[in-house]
């Protein structure tokens, strides 16, 4: 794995590309401006890495818009030391961000190929706050739980009763919600007696939250 200074130079761009498009939080620009996204990617999209746009990787998953990386991971309000619960670890891209800002991260995959590629790339990168699962995303991480926040990077049907337990008082979820083709992006907080209050913002649009695993 090579990191050119011609990819940083294209970095450089992608940050000025979000920051243009409203992201101004400078530690999760800085953290985009930092890793290197073309060591997520098939070398075949290597030269259109740091465009912002989405691309396939294996198991027919995608490796998220950057923005959408970084619109999400605000919603977050992400805070050194936060326990986080990813669900749908996907090429990893999104768990180096978090982890960049000081989180320890607790990423469940349910594609086994997809959990024992990344979770190698991970480890290769120097992420030991980065702890890979293969399972269920519907059921979290119950040996792990509580979490100060988590984050569903999977369209979800439904928004499962599982996460909301593992959730900590005053904690956070960010999750795009809905079964068609286009979801609404969902921050739900939970508050000292368990009561959830929800806010919604954007449309985006993700791979489906789908139940069960997939194993080789």
């Amino acid at each position: 794995m090579i990191d050119t200074y011609r990819h940083k130079g294209l970095r450089r761009k992608l940050v000025k590309e979000l920051q243009g498009k409203g992201i101004e939080d400078v530690r999760i620009l800085e953290a985009i401006g930092k890793i290197p996204r073309h060591f997520f990617l098939d070398r075949a999209f290597e030269e259109k890495a740091y465009k912002d746009i989405a691309f396939p990787i294996d198991s027919h998953q995608t490796i998220s818009q950057p923005y959408t990386v970084a619109f999400q991971t605000f919603l977050l309000q992400v805070k050194p030391g936060d326990r986080i619960l990813e669900i749908g670890t996907g090429s990893g891209y999104q768990a180096c961000v978090l982890a960049e800002l000081g989180a320890e991260v607790f990423t469940i995959e349910r594609h086994e190929n997809l959990y024992q590629k990344t979770r190698e790339l991970l480890r290769e990168m120097g992420y030991h706050s980065i702890h890979c699962y293969y399972g269920d995303g519907f059921l979290g991480i119950p040996s792990e739980a509580p979490f100060d926040k988590i984050i569903v990077t999977a369209a979800a049907p439904e928004i499962p009763q599982a996460l909301l337990d593992q959730l900590r008082p005053h904690g956070l979820l960010v999750i795009p919600y809905g079964a068609g083709e286009v979801q609404k992006m969902l921050r739900i907080q939970k508050d000292h007696q368990g009561v959830l209050h929800r806010e919604s913002f954007d449309d985006f649009s993700f791979v489906p939250m789908l139940k069960g695993t997939e194993p080789l």
